[in-house]
């Protein structure tokens, strides 16, 4: 168990210690760059938190910023168009972040898309080989219905260590600009019942690909079972 945790924690050390990794491209802002954008992705709490209704961070869900190559990847994002993905982003600020709408011209809007640019731009660049997923095989729904209690089980057996045993995730710190090391799943910190991550499918197919962090091995059925699971639990209706 020790282990496991120690092995969640590099990752999320990790993930941080990327915010320095990218260069210095300005876009409408001297503060507006791809670097700031990724900050802003991974560091939410500390930068956005006057938008925000509760602490997660968009790495979060979106691992390494969107970079991480699979699903919820944001490598492609762009490609919508840039007015769309602000409307995507403000979508998440009440959804997922329980908060309200960012302005569209602002500084830390004009900073996430530019980080959003620099992910387009350097998966462009990359060989198809190389840009391949490197998640599991797609999710495939069970033909039952999913098995709370067994989902109970098995978040207890292999979440639990990361989010805690009630759900509540592991804070960063005791201040609370920090953020969480590890995100809350349910209560009044979550994301909320209007998040896209509120519907068992969907969740099933993130923790099929990414959980547990590092060494994703669930079978079909017991993403299936923890994600009915983890979505019957009182959540945020959201906004606050």
């Amino acid at each position: 168990m020790r282990t496991a945790v120690i092995a969640c924690a590099v990752i999320g050390i990790v993930t941080v210690a990327a915010t320095l990794a990218v260069g210095h491209r300005t876009f409408g802002s001297q503060r507006a760059t791809e670097e700031y954008g990724q900050q802003l992705m991974t560091q939410t709490p500390r930068y956005l938190g006057r938008f925000m209704g509760n602490r997660l961070a968009c790495a979060s869900c979106h691992i390494r910023a969107g970079a991480e190559p699979g699903e919820l990847s944001l490598v492609s994002a762009v490609d919508r168009g840039v007015a769309a993905v602000k409307d995507r982003i403000n979508n998440c600020m009440t959804s997922n972040l329980n908060g309200r709408h960012m302005p569209r011209d602002g500084e830390e809007m004009t900073a996430i898309v530019a980080w959003l640019q620099f992910l387009a731009d350097q998966n462009a660049a990359t060989g198809e080989s190389e840009r391949a997923s490197h998640d599991p095989p797609a999710f495939q729904a069970p033909g039952r219905a999913a098995d709370q209690e067994v989902g109970s089980q098995l978040f207890e057996k292999r979440c639990a260590d990361c989010h805690g045993k009630d759900g509540g995730g592991l804070p960063a710190s005791k201040n609370q600009a920090d953020g969480y090391l590890f995100p809350p799943l349910w209560g009044p910190g979550s994301f909320t019942e209007g998040s896209d991550m509120h519907g068992v499918p969907t969740a099933a197919r993130f923790i099929k690909a990414k959980m547990p962090l590092g060494r994703a091995d669930l079978s079909d059925d017991e993403a299936f079972d923890v994600a009915a699971f983890i979505e019957s639990k009182a959540r945020p209706h959201g906004p606050h």
